[in-house]
């Protein structure tokens, strides 16, 4: 058998392989390569504007709707809630009130008294389980209102033994009485307060998240109006043609959806903003001057029960009753309130009310004076009457239920200005987000047309 040369053998070689490329790298080559080309370039182009007309419809969709559901909650929840837990406060501290009222008229007190004693108790508790229910478990405010359901069975039981033993002429009773005011103003009252002001900042919160311009959406509005018109312009540039009428499409519905942005944002804000000037901020100060006027109507009841076994020294080193210094703080902190209520009041309907109560809480001072008059010159039955007495008596109980209902008429008013306010601030993002995504949709598609349009003249 022949032998094979030995040049046969060393020729057979093996060509270099090169080292293998990513696909990402080979999609970078091809498309720098596309970009050469008139075509290529206006594939690119096409893919990035459709590409941030459906950015700018997602952004607005998701930042309206952010926007939405807070002015929802400000209407539907968070105010709500609010006034939930300042009605929880009223009833309790007008459970209070009614409570040294009944006890002062003997030891059968009204039927009248009791059943509006027991209609603040049953509102408060009904209150506190709305608050429960509305709450995340663990937090502060569910704590607080646990406290509360906690200290309510408590101060109703002090309450009934200061009613039985009132009934018997035992003056145990006022000792009772005494502690169940103090268990009130000391523990029951302060949580009641530490709630409303939670609800209040959780109300501020919404209002936060609310209000403030969508800049992200806006900004790639403006963005994408510019590249709609520099390519437009470049269209014109190279065909010499006025319009496209796809990219006239896309820059309609993107600039209709930035004009939609930018004036129901506004109207929107301007509703909110308006509910706030002129419902919640007037709501806090009527509801504050209410609370004084209960608490002073309260103390002034236990001047009468505990006939000077409470005093107060004065910085001064002179000595009152402790229950009387109360009911002037109450006064001084009513009659601020009522005076900025007045100057809160946007309309005659809002500040009528409050300058009716104005009046009745000048009446009341007066009367009061004649009351501590005649308990300081030792006329007890005197005094008596000047506080729970009938018409004849001109009793200073008739100055509080006056300056209660006007008040409560007020706060009606204001209520229903926050509503009207607030109601137009939420309808005005109606349908925005759906909108957006429509619009966004549509000036794509609009988009892509159009440059589709300019690649089919290169078939």
């Amino acid at each position: 058998m022949p032998a094979v040369p030995r040049q046969a053998t060393s020729a057979v070689r093996t060509a270099p392989v090169s080292p293998g490329r990513t696909a990402f790298a080979e999609g970078v080559d091809r498309l720098r390569t596309a970009a050469t080309t008139e075509p290529g370039r206006l594939r690119v182009i096409g893919a990035v504007l459709a590409l941030v007309v459906v950015a700018f419809g997602a952004v607005t969709a998701w930042q309206t709707t952010d926007r939405a559901n807070a002015a929802d909650d400000v209407l539907h929840s968070s105010q709500p809630l609010s006034a939930g837990a300042a009605d929880i406060y009223r009833s309790l501290a007008d459970a209070n009130t009614t409570a040294s009222s009944g006890f002062l008229s003997g030891g059968q007190e009204p039927a009248a008294t009791t059943a509006r004693y027991d209609k603040d108790i049953r509102t408060a508790a009904a209150g506190l389980v709305t608050a429960a229910a509305s709450t995340d478990p663990g937090s502060p405010a569910a704590t607080t209102i646990a406290k509360l359901n906690e200290l309510l069975p408590q101060y109703k039981g002090l309450i009934e033994r200061a009613r039985a033993n009132n009934r018997l002429g035992f003056p145990v009773g006022g000792a009772y009485l005494r502690a169940a005011n103090e268990l009130m103003q000391q523990e029951m009252l302060p949580k009641a307060q530490d709630l409303y002001t939670k609800e209040n900042q959780r109300l501020r919160s919404d209002y936060a998240d609310a209000t403030p311009y969508p800049w992200f959406a806006i900004a790639l509005g403006v963005l994408i109006l510019a590249a709609l018109g520099w390519a437009q312009r470049r269209h014109f540039l190279r065909t010499n043609r006025l319009l496209n009428h796809g990219l006239v499409a896309g820059t309609a519905t993107a600039a209709i959806l930035l004009v939609w942005l930018v004036v129901g944002h506004s109207v929107a804000r301007a509703g909110l903003d308006s509910s706030y000037a002129h419902g919640v901020r007037s709501l806090d100060v009527l509801h504050d001057a209410r609370i004084a006027s209960l608490n002073a109507r309260g103390n002034e009841n236990l001047t009468l029960v505990s006939r000077g076994a409470e005093t107060k020294q004065l910085p001064d080193g002179t000595v009152e009753d402790a229950y009387d210094y109360a009911f002037q703080q109450d006064m001084k902190t009513l009659s601020a309130g009522l005076a900025r209520a007045v100057s809160l009041a946007d309309d005659r309907a809002g500040e009528q009310p409050v300058t009716a109560a104005t009046g009745n809480m000048k009446v009341w001072q007066q009367r009061h004076k004649q009351a501590r008059t005649a308990d300081d010159d030792g006329d007890y039955q005197a005094a008596l009457k000047k506080i729970i007495g009938s018409g004849a008596d001109q009793p200073t109980g008739e100055c509080f239920d006056s300056v209660d209902a006007n008040l409560t008429k007020a706060l009606g008013h204001e209520e229903s200005e926050f509503r009207q306010s607030a109601s137009g601030g939420r309808n005005a993002m109606t349908g925005l987000p759906a909108g957006a995504a429509v619009l966004a949709l549509l000036g794509a598609s609009g988009t892509l047309l159009g440059i589709g349009r300019r690649l089919s003249e290169y078939r």
